[in-house]
Parts: C-alpha cells; structure tokens; sequence
C-alpha cells in the first residue's frame, strides 16, 4: 500500500506540473501570434502587451523547475519517471527561450512602428511565425501523446522555417542596397527573422526531447538545416538577441 501511495502522489505531483508546461507553452504560442500580428499591424499597444506577458512565462519556468527539484527530492522517481521529470524541465527551458524571443521581437517591433514600413515584410514574418506557432502547438501535442511521429515530423518542418528566413534575408538585402534609408529598418526586421528561425531551432529541440521521452534515446540523424544565405551575416546574428 505505501509503495502505491507514493505511485499514486508522484503521479499527481507529475500531472500537476505537465499542466504547468501545457499552460506555459499556450502563453508562448500566444507570444509568438500576437508578436507577429503587432508587427504587421503596427500596434505599439499589442507589442508592449507581449513583452509584459513575457514575465508570466519566466515566473511559470521557475515554478516548473522547483517543483520538478522537489518531486525528485520527495519521490526519487525510478528511471523511466525520471527521464520524464527531465524532460519536462527541457521542455520549460525552451519554451522560455522562445518566449525571450518573442519578447524581443516586440521591442523591435515598437522601434519599427515609427519607420518608413518595408512593402511585404510584415506579412512575410507572420507567416514565417506562424509556421514556428503550428510547429510548437504539434510538439507540445506530441509530448503530451508520447506520439513519436509527429515529433519526427516537427524536426523535419524546420527545414522549411530556414528557408523562409534565407529568402527573407535576401529580400531585405535587396531593399537595402536599392535604397540605403531602408537599412536601419530592414537590420530590426533582420533580427526579427533571426528570431524566428532560433524559435524553431528551440520548438525542435522540444521534439528531440520527446523522441527521448518515448524512446529512451536522442535522434541519431541530424535535423535538417537550409544553407545560410549569407555566411558574414550568419556570423554576426549569432549574437544573442534575448533579453535574459
């Protein structure tokens, strides 16, 4: 009965913070959406919105990783559950990450509204998130499924987020050298695409972490990566550009 009991307690304990990840990855896909759409629109107010939610998405990792210390202090979780136990608290951290992201994209977002706008550019990142949203929401899905396939499946779509940033990076290139008074604004929409294309490498880093959970180990293959457009700009984006 006593070894039942503690089953039972640390499978509460475990759904109780299962349900903070679910939670936390609804606040960054939120994060992500209303990002973009405050860029497209131009809506400073929209933009100040996400990067104040952005703290419920911090305060919710910490919660996440202190429970996560406690129920592996309390219940010392056999092998299986503790795969499970670090994988969520993975999870979190790349949620944070894109959050971050996100967050910054609204900063630069409240710098641009007062720019000439780039003809297309708005929408183009809107799409480009929205691919990044649909590939979080089917992670997250696929964590709670323990479904491996479409797992596999989200690693494989990022080629397609590079992709679209590679052909973004050139359409700004192309606004700047045809107008120089375009380059301050096309380098913010620059790092925006950055951003972005980071949020998928973090939403796959999620998947990767479910294909352990369910298989005890990390995919042997390479995920597939676009060639960088520009490998001089390449080099100078790898500067962080999160606010921590």
């Amino acid at each position: 009965m006593d070894e039942q009991h503690i089953a039972s307690a640390f499978d509460r304990d475990l759904e109780a913070i299962q349900a903070h990840v679910m939670k936390m990855g609804g606040l960054v896909e939120d994060a992500i959406r209303n990002g973009a759409k405050s860029l497209k629109r131009r809506d400073e107010e929209l933009a100040e919105q996400v990067r104040a939610a952005d703290k419920a998405i911090d305060a919710l990792e910490e919660q996440i990783n202190q429970e996560s210390a406690l129920l592996l202090a309390l219940r010392q979780p056999a092998a299986s559950d503790l795969r499970t136990v670090l994988t969520v608290m993975k999870i979190a951290g790349n949620l944070e990450r894109v959050g971050d992201y996100a967050k910054n994209m609204a900063k630069r977002t409240t710098v641009l509204v007062h720019m000439q706008p780039i003809d297309g550019a708005g929408g183009a990142i809107r799409r480009m998130a929205k691919e990044v949203q649909l590939m979080l929401s089917d992670a997250l899905d696929a964590y709670m499924r323990r479904d491996l396939d479409m797992a596999h499946d989200v690693r494989q779509r990022d080629l397609e987020v590079d992709q679209m940033y590679n052909a973004l990076f050139r359409e700004f290139l192309t606004f700047m050298m045809e107008d120089p008074r375009n380059i301050t604004a096309c380098m913010h929409l620059h790092f925006i695409a950055k951003n972005i294309e980071r949020m998928g490498d973090h939403v796959t880093a999620i998947a990767d972490q479910v294909i352990y959970l369910v298989s005890g180990e990390l995919p042997d293959e390479a995920r597939p990566k676009a060639t960088a457009a520009n490998y001089d700009l390449a080099e100078l984006v790898d500067v962080e550009d999160t606010d921590d």
